[in-house]
C-alpha cells in the first residue's frame, strides 16, 4: 500500500436503547465498537481532494476550496458533504490524497456517519482546524441532514465520536449534555453479536424521514387537540410535549400518528430504566429493555423487514442472549444482540441454522460477526 502519513479509525456504532428517537430529542444510549472505517491520507500542498475506496468503485475528485457541488449519488457525497458542513465554519485551503476503507458490510451500523466523521476529522487535519469531539459530531450530523439528506439526530455521529470502551454513552438529545457512565464492576461479561440479514438498504431511500414527519405530525395533532400553538414542522419535537398531553389526545388522532408518539414516550421511560439498571450492573435488565424496545420498534414505529423480524424472535428464544434490537433505521441491515461470551458459538449456530431455513436465498450474503465496545474516532 502507498505509503500514508495519517491513519483515522472511525468506529461503527450500535444503540441497545433510544431506538427512533434522537430526531424528536430524545433520550439515546451507544457504543462504538472495535469495527469500522479506516480513512489514510496525505495533505495535498493545492486544495485537490482525491480519494478512492477499497470498498466501492469509482475515484473522487474536487476542490475543496471551491463551493460544494451537486450531489452525484456516489459515496463521494459523503466526502462533500463533510466539505460543505465545514466550509460554513472554516476557510478550507488544502485537501488530501487517500484510501477508505470499511470492515463489515454496509447496513445498520452508521457507516454513513462514520465515513462523515473521518472526512471531517482529515479536512479538519489538513487545514490546521482544532474540533473539540462535540464540535465533529454537530458538524457531521449537519452535513448528514443538509447535505446527504437524512433528518437524524446526534445518535450516530456522538456514539462514534464519544465512545469509550469501558463505558455507556448516555446522550440527551435536546440539551446535547452527555456521559459515559462507566461499566459496573459487579456486571456479567457480554460480547455484541451483529447479524446482518443479507440485506442492504440506505436510509435515504427508505422510509426513515417518512417517519421523521410521521412524529412530527403526532406532535401537531397533540398541540391542535390541546389548543396549543404550532411552531413550524422544523422547530416541533414530541419530547417539548408532555406525555400527559399524549394520554389525553391519543385516541382523538390517526392511529399512526398515535403509534409513533407512543414509541417515544415509552422508548424514553425504558432508556431512563436502562441507565438505572447499567449504572447497577443489572444487565438481565438492561437487555430485557433492548428486547422491548424491538417490540416497540415493530408495533409502534413499525420499521422492521420481515427478514430482520425473523433473527430478531430466533434471539428471543435462545440461551444467553441478554437483549436485542435492530440497529439503524431497522428497514433492513442488522440485528444487534448483547451475549453471553459462552453461548456465542452455540448463539451463532442456532441462529444462522433457523434464519437460514427460513431465508435460504440469504445463504451467501448472511453474516454474523463478534464485536466489543472501543474507543471513538481517533488518529491511529
Amino acid at each position: 500500500m502507498k505509503e500514508y502519513e495519517f491513519h483515522i479509525f472511525s468506529p461503527y456504532r450500535v444503540c441497545p436503547l433510544g431506538a427512533h428517537v434522537d430526531h424528536q430529542h430524545g433520550l439515546v444510549t451507544g457504543f462504538a465498537i472495535n469495527k469500522g472505517v479506516d480513512l489514510w491520507f496525505n495533505v495535498n500542498d493545492d486544495s485537490y481532494v482525491k480519494l478512492v475506496s477499497r470498498s466501492f468503485d469509482g475515484e473522487v475528485d474536487f476542490d475543496i476550496s471551491q463551493r460544494v457541488q451537486v450531489k452525484e449519488k456516489h459515496w463521494g457525497d459523503y466526502a462533500r458533504g463533510a466539505k460543505y458542513a465545514l466550509s460554513k465554519r472554516f476557510e478550507l485551503r488544502n485537501g488530501i490524497d487517500g484510501v477508505i476503507q470499511g470492515s463489515l458490510p454496509v447496513g445498520g451500523l452508521s457507516s454513513s456517519a462514520a465515513v462523515l466523521i473521518a472526512y471531517v476529522m482529515a479536512f479538519a487535519k489538513a487545514n490546521g482546524i482544532t474540533l473539540k469531539p462535540f464540535e465533529v459530531v454537530q458538524i457531521a450530523s449537519e452535513a448528514e441532514r443538509e447535505y446527504i439528506g437524512l433528518n437524524n439526530g446526534l445518535l450516530d455521529q456522538a456514539c462514534i465520536a464519544l465512545g469509550k470502551n469501558d463505558g455507556l454513552l448516555f446522550l440527551d438529545c435536546d440539551s446535547n449534555d452527555w456521559r459515559i457512565i462507566k461499566k459496573n464492576p459487579l456486571m456479567p461479561e457480554f460480547e455484541i453479536g451483529i447479524f446482518f440479514s443479507g440485506l442492504t438498504r440506505s436510509l435515504v431511500n427508505s422510509d426513515y424521514n417518512l417517519r421523521v414527519f410521521e412524529c412530527k405530525t403526532a406532535a401537531w395533532n397533540i398541540l391542535a387537540y390541546m389548543e396549543q400553538p404550532l411552531k413550524s414542522f422544523d422547530k416541533t419535537f414530541l419530547r417539548d410535549i408532555p406525555k400527559d398531553s399524549y394520554e389525553k389526545t391519543r385516541d382523538k388522532m390517526p392511529s399512526r400518528f398515535a403509534r409513533r408518539a407512543e414509541h417515544f414516550y415509552s422508548e424514553y421511560r425504558r432508556v431512563r430504566q436502562g441507565v438505572t439498571a447499567w449504572e447497577t450492573g443489572n444487565l438481565q435488565l438492561f437487555g430485557k429493555l433492548s428486547f422491548d424496545s424491538c417490540e416497540s420498534s415493530i408495533n409502534n414505529y413499525e420499521c422492521g423487514s420481515p427478514e430482520l423480524i425473523s433473527i430478531y424472535n430466533i434471539l428471543r428464544s435462545l440461551k444467553g442472549v441478554y437483549g436485542g434490537r435492530f440497529s439503524g433505521a431497522g428497514f433492513k441491515g442488522a440485528v444487534v444482540a448483547l451475549v453471553n461470551p459462552l453461548f456465542k458459538q452455540q448463539v451463532e449456530s442456532v441462529l444462522t441454522r433457523e434464519y437460514l431455513a427460513l431465508y435460504p436465498e440469504y445463504e451467501k450474503t448472511f453474516k454474523v460477526f463478534w464485536v466489543k465496545p472501543d474507543d471513538g474516532a481517533r488518529f491511529v
